[in-house]
């Protein structure tokens, strides 16, 4: 009701007599219906707060989480001690982890990356909207494939739900996420292998490769880390206690 009145939830409370125009009822009416379709809220309002950030949000994009954050925590923390910090992102969606990075880390340049052309345009004009787009090179390319030069720190929230868990998910997922920002293969892990294996190519001496991960694959995405390319191997639970980022450190 706040968004459909333009108003906030305050202005709510304190004129519990406002009667509604009819075109801020028939407003609310469409809000209300969309939302009983399973719409997400975020999609009906267009934005939604990352980071304690405002990011413009739409269909067709994957709709950012707030577990999300615990990537730009390490982020940061990371790039905070280097002295021309430098980051890589692959898949930037609406770009909220570069821009929350670049917001905090004023002397950071990022390079990122997605294979959709609209996530591309979302994440340039949220960049924009915080201005650091002049911080920010934005390629279409799948992963690594158009990346040069090497970045203290690799960042991702790649899709890594498996194939088979699509009939549990919400129908605020399923229906209105984009399947490719969801689904990697049988077990979820397609595309998290691919960054794994071609990341060290693309990173400083000692530096990071941060990845969010699914509920059970801390083990397996553990595995893949060869002792000879990776001195160090992290993983930090989300608030509700699950292995949720994989931090690692490169062994040269």
């Amino acid at each position: 009701l706040a968004f459909c009145l333009k108003r906030d939830a305050a202005f709510l409370i304190a004129h519990p007599e406002y009667e509604l125009t009819v075109e801020e009822a028939a407003r609310f009416e469409d809000a209300v219906r969309r939302r009983a379709s399973r719409e997400p809220f975020q999609l009906i309002v267009g934005r939604h707060e990352f980071y304690g950030l405002d990011f413009e949000v739409e269909a067709g994009v994957l709709i950012p989480r707030h577990e999300t954050e615990l990537l730009v925590e390490r982020a940061v923390e990371i790039l905070s001690d280097a002295e021309q910090p430098s980051f890589f992102e692959a898949g930037i969606g609406t770009g909220c982890i570069s821009v929350s990075i670049l917001q905090l880390i004023e002397t950071a340049k990022g390079t990122a990356v997605d294979i959709s052309q609209q996530a591309l345009d979302l994440a340039r004009r949220n960049a924009e909207r915080h201005g650091v787009s002049e911080r920010l090179c934005l390629l279409k390319s799948d992963l690594f494939a158009e990346a040069h030069g090497k970045f203290d720190i690799i960042v991702s929230n790649p899709p890594y739900i498996p194939l088979g868990d699509a009939a549990q998910l919400q129908a605020e997922v399923i229906n209105f996420d984009p399947p490719e920002a969801l689904f990697a293969g049988v077990d979820g892990l397609g595309v998290i292998r691919r960054i794994v294996a071609e990341a060290p190519q693309f990173l400083m001496p000692q530096g990071y490769l941060l990845i969010e991960i699914g509920q059970g694959q801390a083990a397996s995405v553990k595995g893949m880390l060869g002792q000879d390319e990776w001195a160090s191997i992290e993983i930090f639970a989300d608030l509700q206690g699950i292995p949720r980022t994989l931090v690692a450190r490169a062994a040269r």
